[in-house]
């Protein structure tokens, strides 16, 4: 059953960045750090990724969004908004948008972080170059 009481708080996350998502309906206004969503992520690319969750449901226009996104960079923080609009949506309708959204994979966490860097290496991994003589 859907809520239409007030708005729903969640969190999404993607490497170290954390998005509070707060979603309600409305006419469809998507705010990110208190810009249009489209101002805020410049590339086409981070655009789709954040409104992959409505797209595939159909509600690009019945809800509005106001997320506060903080830490990493564009990218990591475009998916943490997908992750935390996608909980938004299932919390919002529970039977209708929980198995369209899990089947895509946007409920799941992206567990992926930067390795840390090891001692005598360059990076995580790379070593300095080897001289045979």
């Amino acid at each position: 059953m859907a809520r239409k009481d007030s708005s729903i708080h969640t969190i999404g996350r993607r490497k170290s960045s954390v998005a509070r998502v707060y979603l309600k309906e409305g006419e469809g206004n998507f705010t990110v750090n208190r810009k249009p969503v489209n101002e805020y992520f410049g590339r086409d690319t981070l655009k789709m990724v954040v409104n992959q969750p409505l797209a595939l449901l159909d509600k690009l226009e019945n809800f509005d969004i106001v997320v506060n996104v903080r830490g990493g960079g564009t990218a990591g923080q475009a998916g943490a908004v997908r992750h935390g609009l996608s909980r938004a949506l299932s919390e919002f309708d529970r039977e209708g948008n929980r198995a369209a959204l899990k089947a895509s994979g946007f409920l799941t966490r992206d567990a992926r972080e930067v390795e840390r860097k090891k001692p005598g290496r360059h990076k995580a991994r790379k070593k300095p170059q080897f001289s045979k003589r």
